[in-house]
Protein backbone atom coordinates (compact mmCIF):
# COMPACT_ATOMS: atom_id res chain seq x y z
CA UNK A 1 0.00 0.00 0.00
CA UNK A 2 1.44 3.42 -0.96
CA UNK A 3 0.59 6.50 0.97
CA UNK A 4 0.00 9.66 -1.56
CA UNK A 5 2.01 12.81 0.31
CA UNK A 6 2.05 16.35 -1.86
CA UNK A 7 6.11 16.45 -2.73
CA UNK A 8 6.96 19.81 -1.09
CA UNK A 9 5.69 18.33 2.50
CA UNK A 10 7.82 15.28 1.75
CA UNK A 11 11.01 17.47 1.25
CA UNK A 12 10.58 20.02 3.39
CA UNK A 13 10.45 16.65 6.10
CA UNK A 14 12.61 14.64 4.54
CA UNK A 15 10.39 12.18 4.39
CA UNK A 16 10.43 10.05 1.34
CA UNK A 17 7.63 10.27 -1.43
CA UNK A 18 7.57 8.70 -4.88
CA UNK A 19 8.81 9.90 -7.66
CA UNK A 20 7.56 8.96 -11.44
CA UNK A 21 9.27 6.64 -13.63
CA UNK A 22 8.99 5.47 -17.39
CA UNK A 23 7.31 2.65 -16.68
CA UNK A 24 4.45 2.64 -14.71
CA UNK A 25 5.70 0.30 -11.83
CA UNK A 26 9.04 2.39 -11.43
CA UNK A 27 9.82 4.79 -8.65
CA UNK A 28 12.82 5.89 -7.18
CA UNK A 29 12.90 5.01 -3.65
CA UNK A 30 15.17 6.61 -1.25
CA UNK A 31 16.58 5.95 2.20
CA UNK A 32 18.13 7.97 4.64
CA UNK A 33 21.41 6.41 5.50
CA UNK A 34 22.78 8.82 8.42
CA UNK A 35 21.26 12.13 9.70
CA UNK A 36 23.42 13.93 12.01
CA UNK A 37 23.31 17.61 12.81
CA UNK A 38 25.93 19.87 12.96
CA UNK A 39 27.51 23.49 13.66
CA UNK A 40 30.27 22.86 12.13
CA UNK A 41 29.93 23.21 8.49
CA UNK A 42 31.75 26.92 6.81
CA UNK A 43 29.69 29.47 6.48
CA UNK A 44 31.37 31.60 3.70
CA UNK A 45 28.82 32.97 1.07
CA UNK A 46 30.28 29.77 -1.44
CA UNK A 47 31.17 26.34 -0.33
CA UNK A 48 32.83 23.46 -2.49
CA UNK A 49 31.41 19.87 -2.31
CA UNK A 50 34.25 16.78 -2.33
CA UNK A 51 33.02 13.40 -3.05
CA UNK A 52 36.09 11.24 -3.05
CA UNK A 53 36.56 7.44 -3.11
CA UNK A 54 39.34 6.16 -0.86
CA UNK A 55 40.86 2.39 -0.85
CA UNK A 56 42.93 0.95 2.00
CA UNK A 57 44.81 -2.25 1.00
CA UNK A 58 45.07 -4.65 3.86
CA UNK A 59 47.35 -3.50 6.78
CA UNK A 60 46.87 0.17 4.99
CA UNK A 61 47.12 3.26 8.09
CA UNK A 62 46.32 6.92 7.06
CA UNK A 63 48.57 9.57 7.83
CA UNK A 64 48.18 11.52 11.36
CA UNK A 65 45.59 13.81 10.25
CA UNK A 66 42.95 16.10 11.11
CA UNK A 67 39.74 17.64 9.11
CA UNK A 68 38.93 21.52 9.37
CA UNK A 69 34.74 20.55 8.25
CA UNK A 70 33.36 17.30 9.43
CA UNK A 71 33.99 14.26 7.01
CA UNK A 72 31.26 12.00 6.26
CA UNK A 73 32.48 8.39 5.79
CA UNK A 74 30.19 5.70 3.81
CA UNK A 75 31.53 2.26 3.48
CA UNK A 76 31.29 0.41 0.54
CA UNK A 77 33.48 -2.65 1.63
CA UNK A 78 35.37 -4.16 4.29
CA UNK A 79 36.05 -2.50 7.57
CA UNK A 80 37.85 1.12 8.31
CA UNK A 81 38.89 1.50 11.98
CA UNK A 82 38.91 4.98 13.21
CA UNK A 83 41.26 6.03 16.22
CA UNK A 84 40.87 9.30 17.46
CA UNK A 85 42.33 11.49 20.05
CA UNK A 86 40.53 11.38 23.31
CA UNK A 87 37.76 8.85 21.95
CA UNK A 88 37.46 5.06 21.66
CA UNK A 89 38.21 3.70 18.30
CA UNK A 90 35.19 3.45 16.16
CA UNK A 91 35.20 0.72 13.76
CA UNK A 92 33.13 1.35 10.34
CA UNK A 93 31.57 -1.77 8.50
CA UNK A 94 30.35 -1.97 4.97
CA UNK A 95 26.60 -0.87 4.84
CA UNK A 96 27.87 1.86 8.18
CA UNK A 97 28.16 5.79 7.92
CA UNK A 98 30.29 8.13 10.13
CA UNK A 99 31.33 11.22 10.89
CA UNK A 100 34.82 12.29 11.40
CA UNK A 101 34.49 15.70 13.55
CA UNK A 102 36.39 18.48 12.44
CA UNK A 103 39.61 19.54 14.31
CA UNK A 104 40.08 16.10 15.87
CA UNK A 105 43.60 14.96 15.28
CA UNK A 106 43.13 10.88 13.71
CA UNK A 107 44.33 8.34 11.78
CA UNK A 108 42.24 5.29 10.05
CA UNK A 109 43.34 1.91 9.25
CA UNK A 110 42.22 -1.48 7.33
CA UNK A 111 43.13 -4.65 10.10
CA UNK A 112 41.55 -6.94 7.55
CA UNK A 113 44.62 -9.04 6.26
CA UNK A 114 42.88 -9.88 3.38
CA UNK A 115 39.96 -7.43 2.32
CA UNK A 116 40.76 -4.01 1.04
CA UNK A 117 38.51 -1.24 2.82
CA UNK A 118 36.45 0.85 0.10
CA UNK A 119 34.54 3.84 0.99
CA UNK A 120 32.81 7.08 -0.71
CA UNK A 121 34.23 10.51 1.47
CA UNK A 122 31.48 13.66 1.46
CA UNK A 123 33.21 16.72 2.55
CA UNK A 124 31.87 20.22 2.11
CA UNK A 125 34.18 23.28 2.82
CA UNK A 126 35.58 26.44 1.69
CA UNK A 127 36.87 26.67 -1.67
CA UNK A 128 40.63 25.06 -2.47
CA UNK A 129 40.64 23.74 1.64
CA UNK A 130 42.94 20.99 2.15
CA UNK A 131 40.94 18.41 2.87
CA UNK A 132 43.63 17.03 5.75
CA UNK A 133 45.85 18.85 7.61
CA UNK A 134 49.32 16.61 8.77
CA UNK A 135 49.07 16.59 12.92
CA UNK A 136 52.30 16.51 14.89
Amino acid sequence: MHKTMDVGSAISGLTVGLTTSVRETGAAKLKVLHREPTQALPTARQQEIRVLHATLDPGDRTPYHSHRFPVTVYMLEGTFTLELDGREPVTVKAGEVFVEPPLVKMTGRNLDAKQPARMVLFYVSDPDTPFADPAE
